[in-house]
């Protein structure tokens, strides 16, 4: 999907973007030029930057405590929990039936 279409999607109405841009990496296995991760204050700059206001909430829709949403939101670095995926060469597709 990428923050180009997820900007356009929240502007459609769309309101949980966790669960769409933070760990792609079935997308980009597939070959897509994006998707692997969109860092808590990249997505926070994207739902401002589309109008909307950004909300973090927990599994059960609760609300994080401030400290955990601070702590989301620091510059510091993480690293990945598995490495990134990227498309091999494509396979070739069987015909069309």
């Amino acid at each position: 999907m990428g923050p180009e279409r997820a900007g356009q999607l929240l502007s459609a109405g769309c309101n949980d973007m966790g669960g769409s841009l933070m760990n792609e990496s079935i997308t980009r296995a597939a070959g897509a030029g994006h998707g692997q991760e969109l860092p808590p204050r990249a997505m926070q700059q994207l739902i401002l930057g589309a109008g909307r206001r950004p909300r973090q909430r927990t599994t059960l829709y609760g609300s994080p405590s401030s400290s955990q949403t601070q702590a989301s939101l620091s510059d510091n670095s993480l690293q990945p929990l598995s490495p990134l995926v990227t498309a091999g060469p494509a396979l070739p597709r069987a015909p069309a039936p």
